[in-house]
């Protein structure tokens, strides 16, 4: 007879997330999830049939997180919504979010294209970007995804001056995202004359 199943899948889930959060999606173990829940390890496997299966579903809810955050974000400038999302879920989830970028992971592959559809959208919204090739588009994200990836590294490790406020790393996004998209349009015009 199965084990009688205490706990959601939901649950278990949230409980793994909670583990992640504090150190990391590596951090992950059935029998970790099964103490934290206060229970035996039966009700894990009745929902998952091992921890690499229940690590995905918390890259699926980590991308559901960071959907959300994004969606908040609407400054009308679709480069800094991203770089603020990313420095705030930086800020809120720092072990995972170290842990997710800074150590080798099949994860993050995994996460970019759950997360490509709302990105895209966001980017094609830019009226700035207006006149790029699609291939241009990505290769300015590109290089604004590099330095918010840094930033936001370095602002979830505490890494910045600490004269350094919330206002000036928001100023510090635009800017360097506007310097990025400015160049790109010089080049463009350089390479018609």
């Amino acid at each position: 007879m199965a084990p009688k199943n205490k706990f959601t899948k939901e649950q278990i889930i949230d409980c793994a997330f909670d583990i992640a959060k504090v150190n990391g999606i590596n951090s992950i173990t059935i029998r970790k999830v099964a103490e934290n829940l206060g229970s035996s390890i039966a009700p894990i496997y009745v929902n998952f049939n091992n921890v690499e299966e229940l690590k995905r579903e918390v890259i699926r809810k980590l991308i559901k997180v960071s959907n959300d955050i994004l969606g908040k974000q609407d400054s009308g400038n679709p480069f800094l919504d991203l770089g603020v999302a990313s420095i705030l879920a930086a800020k809120k989830y720092r072990a995972l979010f170290t842990d997710f970028i800074l150590n080798p992971n099949t994860y993050l592959e995994e996460y970019d294209r759950g997360m490509e559809q709302t990105i895209l959208a966001k980017i094609q919204s830019d009226q700035s970007l207006q006149g790029f090739s699609e291939e241009e588009v990505m290769t300015i994200f590109l290089k604004m995804k590099i330095f918010q990836t840094g930033l936001s590294i370095m602002v979830g490790n505490n890494l910045l001056p600490k004269e350094l406020g919330e206002e000036q790393i928001i100023n510090l996004l635009e800017g360097t995202g506007h310097d990025i998209i400015t160049a790109a349009r010089l080049r463009k015009e350089n390479n018609n004359d």
